[in-house]
C-alpha cells in the first residue's frame, strides 16, 4: 500500500473510535489503555478514525450548540449540563457530558435524524427528499415543482385551492379554473388565478418570485396586498413585507434545472441552500466567514464539490466526520 495514501475508516471503525475517545476521557484503567493501544496499531484506519474523533471532540460544543438551535429539545439538556458542570470540581463529568452530546450528535447524523423535518412531513401531502427535485400534479392539473427537502400540504375543500408550504420551496404552475389558488407560507400568502411563481420559506418569513402572470402577496391576514408581475420579487418576515423589486427570475429559479446561481450572496445563504441537497448536516461555525460574499453558478447535485470549490477560493477549513457531517470554520 502507498503509505502517502490516506485511508478511509468504515462507519463501524469511526463509531469504535468515538467509543474509545469517550472511555479514555473517563479515567481509564491501565488495561483499557493497553487494549486501546493494541486496537490503534491493528489497522491504519483505526488511527485515522481516532484522529477524526479527536477533531470532533475539539469541535463538538460548537456544532452541537448550532444543531441545538434546530433540534433544541434533543440536545439542549446535554449542553445545559455541560455548562453547569464547568462550575463544579467534577471535571470528568464535564468531559462525559460533552462526549454524550457529541455521540448523540453522531447517532442523529448517522440515522438522518432531524425532528423538525419529521414534524413537517407528518402533515404534508407531498414531500421531496434532500437532493431530490420533484414535480407533482395536483387535482386541478396545476403542477408544483418542489425544491430539494421541501414539503407541502394541499386542501381543495374550502372553496379555493389552498396549499401550505411547510418546508423548503415550491415552484407553482397554476391552471386557470376560476377559483383562487392560494399558497400559505408562515403568516403570509400568495394568491393567484393562473400564473408561474415560486414561494420559498426563509427564517420567520418567506419570499415570492414571479416568472409569469400576476401574484397578490400579503405578509399577514390584515396586511395590504402587493401585486407582483413577471420579474418581480418580494420577501416578508414576521408578518411585515419588504418593498417589491425586480429580479432575474430565470436565474433565481435555475434550481429546477440543477443550478444554484448567486450574486454577492452571503456564504451563510449558500450553505443554507446546500443543506437541502446534502443528506447529512453542514454546520458553519465562523460568523465572519458566514458573512463573506459569493457570486457564481454551482451544480446543486454535488454539495461537497461546491464546498471544495469555495474552500479553494475562500480558504476556510472543512472537516468531514462519519461521512455525514461537514463542519466549516
Amino acid at each position: 500500500m502507498n503509505h502517502t495514501e490516506r485511508v478511509t475508516p468504515t462507519p463501524a471503525q469511526e463509531q469504535a473510535a468515538f467509543a474509545w475517545l469517550s472511555l479514555l476521557h473517563d479515567q481509564p484503567s491501565s488495561g483499557d489503555q493497553l487494549t486501546f493501544s493494541h486496537w490503534l496499531q491493528a489497522d491504519p484506519a483505526h488511527a485515522e478514525a481516532y484522529a477524526q474523533a479527536q477533531v470532533m471532540w475539539e469541535l463538538s460544543e460548537g456544532p452541537a450548540r448550532t444543531l441545538a438551535d434546530e433540534d433544541a429539545f434533543a440536545l439542549q439538556g446535554y449542553l445545559d449540563s455541560m455548562n453547569r458542570s464547568r462550575h463544579t470540581r467534577v471535571r470528568r463529568w464535564s468531559g462525559a457530558l460533552a462526549m454524550a452530546a457529541c455521540l448523540l450528535l453522531m447517532v442523529s447524523i448517522g440515522a438522518g435524524w432531524q425532528p423538525s423535518r419529521w414534524i413537517d412531513d407528518l402533515g404534508a401531502d407531498y414531500v421531496s427528499a434532500p437532493g431530490q427535485v420533484r414535480t407533482v400534479t395536483l387535482a386541478d392539473q396545476s403542477q408544483v415543482t418542489l425544491d430539494a427537502d421541501s414539503a407541502i400540504a394541499v386542501d381543495f375543500s374550502r372553496g379555493e385551492r389552498h396549499v401550505q408550504l411547510r418546508r423548503g420551496a415550491g415552484f407553482f404552475s397554476v391552471t386557470h379554473t376560476g377559483e383562487p389558488f392560494v399558497v400559505e407560507a408562515q403568516k403570509g400568502q400568495a394568491r393567484v388565478l393562473g400564473t408561474q411563481f415560486e414561494v420559498r420559506l426563509q427564517p420567520r418569513g418567506a419570499q415570492v418570485t414571479v416568472l409569469s402572470g400576476r401574484v397578490g402577496v400579503t405578509a399577514n391576514k390584515n396586511a395590504e396586498q402587493q401585486v407582483l408581475i413577471a420579474g418581480q420579487q418580494v420577501a416578508y418576515r414576521d408578518g411585515t413585507a419588504e418593498k417589491l423589486h425586480a429580479v432575474d427570475s430565470e436565474a433565481q429559479l435555475a434550481w429546477r434545472q440543477g443550478w444554484l446561481n448567486y450574486y454577492k450572496a452571503s456564504l451563510a445563504d449558500v450553505v443554507q441552500d446546500l443543506r437541502r441537497y446534502y443528506p447529512g448536516r453542514i454546520v458553519l461555525l465562523n460568523d465572519e466567514l458566514a458573512a463573506r460574499r459569493v457570486s457564481g453558478s454551482f451544480p446543486s447535485k454535488d454539495p461537497q464539490a461546491v464546498l471544495s470549490s469555495l474552500q479553494g477560493v475562500m480558504g476556510f477549513e472543512q472537516h468531514r466526520v462519519l461521512g455525514q457531517l461537514i463542519i466549516l470554520r
